[in-house]
């Protein structure tokens, strides 16, 4: 397996270039030591950089991405300003319970929470922590393969991200990442719980996304792998698919049905919670980065080669006549009107991502 996921390793590789556009040289030097003890840079061009998770905190919106960045707006995307974050290692979503109550999750294990709307945030988890935990959990159980896990884990250092999260209310959160990485909380970060032994993963496969539609949690990831719990994640069923790429985002749009997509543009539809699907095509191989439900039910999902996608007569059309910079996700808004995540920042769709 690579370090990076390869949803992840791209947009390492695309942030590595972001320089040569000229965002790179808003950044002042920063201190020597680990990403996870150094605060943000405060940059003047921090809402153009790469940014991988945005959410609604109320009124505001919030968007978080590489090194740290936390921008928020509140007056609907017109205008963003970076607040201060005690991190600097790479957000990739973002996720509120309520106006005031959100949780962050990052590279290095990492989980920032906020009481105040996103104005500021402190740490709760990191991947030191994770370590530990993965280690007591494993030795709870008996389990000597995955004790060998953890205490690589906890060799390597914090080095590993969390991909995202599922924030069930203000002190309930699941997050999850690469190397099967999966803790919860139920008091707001105070404390964590492994739930590796839930998710049947021996192998330790990246978990890319985690939703929630009533008591149904799916978790996704590298490889095919597709986990459907019933129950409120007490225990979760392993679901077979007729493609094994890995799949990056998912959705749950009713009871019995599950979209997932990801690597090489690939989405598939069950309508009958997974027993059977349906492969759904695709304009070209480009990978499919990011989705959400519109506030009519309507699926949109954004790839890496800067298209706005919806589904029309069993394939995938693009909204945007003219490609945008690559796509990290898409965030409908109550009007019907779309927001992108990009490497360059959030941009609006045209035409509010209509036809």
């Amino acid at each position: 397996m690579f370090y990076y996921p390869a949803r992840w390793h791209a947009r390492a590789l695309l942030a590595a270039c972001i320089g040569a556009f000229g965002v790179g040289a808003a950044w002042s030097a920063a201190p020597v030591g680990h990403a996870l003890d150094r605060p943000a840079v405060i940059s003047q061009r921090a809402a153009q950089s790469v940014v991988l998770g945005l959410a609604r905190a109320g009124k505001r919106l919030v968007a978080v991405g590489e090194r740290g960045i936390v921008v928020i707006s509140d007056d609907d995307a017109a205008t963003w300003r970076q607040v201060s974050v005690p991190v600097s290692v790479t957000l990739t979503a973002v996720h509120f319970a309520d106006e005031k109550h959100g949780y962050a999750v990052g590279h290095s294990g990492t989980v920032l929470a906020t009481a105040d709307g996103g104005e500021t945030w402190r740490r709760v988890l990191d991947g030191r922590q994770a370590a530990r935990i993965s280690v007591a959990s494993a030795e709870a159980n008996g389990n000597a393969a995955a004790l060998r896990d953890a205490e690589r884990l906890v060799a390597d250092g914090p080095d590993k991200p969390l991909l995202d999260l599922l924030v069930l209310d203000a002190r309930r959160v699941i997050v999850v990442g690469a190397y099967g990485m999966a803790y919860s909380t139920t008091d707001g970060g105070q404390t964590w719980l492994s739930w590796a032994d839930r998710l049947d993963n021996p192998r330790g496969l990246h978990l890319y996304a985690i939703r929630r539609h009533g008591e149904r949690i799916l978790v996704c990831g590298e490889q095919g792998l597709v986990r459907l719990s019933k129950d409120g994640g007490q225990s979760f069923a392993a679901i077979k698919l007729p493609y094994s790429g890995s799949f990056f985002t998912a959705e749950l749009p009713s009871d019995d049905e599950i979209v997932v997509a990801g690597l090489r543009g690939n989405m598939l539809r069950s309508l009958d919670a997974g027993a059977s699907w349906k492969q759904i095509t695709s304009p070209d191989a480009a990978s499919i980065t990011g989705s959400a439900l519109r506030a009519d039910g309507s699926l949109v999902l954004v790839d890496q080669a800067g298209r706005v996608l919806s589904e029309s007569e069993g394939a995938l059309v693009a909204l945007n006549r003219t490609p945008l910079p690559s796509l990290t996700g898409v965030f409908p808004e109550s009007d019907g009107s779309l927001l992108t995540l990009s490497v360059r920042g959030i941009l609006s769709a045209p035409n509010g991502g209509q036809k």
